[in-house]
């Protein structure tokens, strides 16, 4: 089959907008955590998040109006674009029907539907703007990175929640190792909203401040928001046009726990990861970093934790969440994890996991990569990507040889 490379790099987060903001960022150990400006937080005891301040959709596309798309679609082909000029790919050399987009989301254009309900309750039907309403659906976010970078091949939305971007990463795989596409862009994008930050604050889930995922008092997640989206192709493709290539996709691995709405189950993501590394031919001995899911919740952290034991034994990789930085950004989790390994690889450095305190001694000896980055060789890693519903998703990654 036709090896599949990352050739491009398109972020569009609270800690940094494109890739080498991104990766300095990472490198860096930097908060994106705020107060939350995008609706009104009075009457929540918790008010922070990972929002992309200053985000200026206009300085980045080129072709589709902002006003005429909701913020995550605007994020998804902000990063789009971001990931095509990161990977200096010339769209005018594009075969169009053989390039396409899978994007990843949990809320789809939530702050539509929130507008939409709002004017609903409101007054009814009839005063339900048009133009809103058109941005409501979630289909537009692939929609949207396909008519900012005129690609006429497969455009799909994933709504696989918080590990949409890994399953719209092995979906784009699966196209360019088939044969039945040279380019696709994939990743994921979600919006800070107030029904999400509502719903984890109902469930017991949403942290004060900070996300510390891993420490002994980890109190729960922030939610954050943002667009990631990488540039993928077949080697061959991008070695017909001189492309560097920063990492390569080695396969991938889905299964579902179909036992639980909102509890990980050990046994399941146990099995995911043996899943990708056989899909991948990795041997959990050649594995150097694990970019978690790490969402900072107890039971989320432990059930990963002792997952990756099960699989790794005595010999387990180090293990960062880039969560601690950046929030919970939902359906572009692990499109950021994705991004941020594929960083590791190129760059030789393991993104830390920031806000630790104390390491929970319940997860023994795991190495969280503390505070601050490392400098390390990492020639194949994983990048874990776990939703509600037993939706589990791992991508395999490697240095390309």
């Amino acid at each position: 089959m036709p090896r599949v490379v990352v050739t491009g790099l398109g972020p569009v987060s609270s800690i940094g907008v494109g890739a080498e903001a991104f990766a300095a960022a990472l490198r860096a150990g930097r908060s994106g955590i705020s107060p939350i400006t995008s609706f009104d937080t009075t009457g929540f005891p918790h008010d922070r998040g990972g929002e992309v301040r200053d985000f200026e959709p206009g300085a980045i596309l080129r072709r589709i109006a902002p006003g005429r798309w909701g913020r995550s679609s605007q994020f998804a082909a902000a990063a789009g674009r971001l990931a095509v000029a990161d990977g200096r790919l010339d769209l005018a050399q594009l075969s169009p029907e053989r390039a396409g987009a899978v994007i990843g989301t949990t809320s789809g254009e939530s702050v539509a539907v929130e507008a939409v309900t709002a004017q609903l309750v409101a007054e009814g039907f009839s005063a339900v703007a048009p133009d809103l309403l058109r941005q409501v659906p979630a289909s537009r976010l692939a929609h949207a990175v396909s008519a900012e970078l005129g690609l006429a091949g497969e455009s799909l939305t994933i709504a696989t929640a918080c590990s949409a971007s890994n399953y719209a990463i092995g979906y784009a795989y699966d196209l360019l190792a088939s044969g039945e596409a040279d380019v696709m862009l994939a990743g994921g994008a979600d919006s800070v909203c107030r029904w999400a930050h509502a719903g984890f604050f109902r469930l017991g889930a949403l942290a004060p401040d900070r996300c510390t995922p891993f420490d002994r008092d980890r109190a729960g997640i922030l939610t954050g928001e943002g667009g990631a989206v990488l540039l993928m192709e077949t080697l061959e493709h991008a070695q017909s046009r001189g492309a560097r290539a920063y990492a390569e996709v080695l396969g991938y691995g889905l299964n579902c726990d179909a036992s639980h709405p909102v509890a990980p189950d050990r046994a399941s993501v146990a099995e995911c990861i043996r899943i990708a590394h056989r899909n991948a031919a990795v041997k959990p001995s050649e594995v150097d970093y694990i970019c978690a899911h790490g969402t900072g919740t107890p039971a989320n952290d432990a059930t990963e934790a002792q997952a990756i034991r099960e699989v790794f034994g005595a010999r387990m990789p180090p293990v960062s969440s880039i969560k601690s930085m950046i929030g919970h950004t939902m359906g572009a989790a692990s499109g950021f994890g994705a991004i941020a390994t594929t960083i590791a690889i190129d760059r030789g450095f393991l993104p830390p996991t920031v806000n630790l305190t104390v390491a929970d001694p319940a997860l023994g000896d795991l190495d969280v990569v503390p505070n601050q980055p490392r400098p390390a060789t990492v020639r194949i890693a994983q990048n874990n990507g776990f939703a509600f519903g037993g939706n589990n998703a791992i991508v395999m990654l490697g240095a390309v040889r």
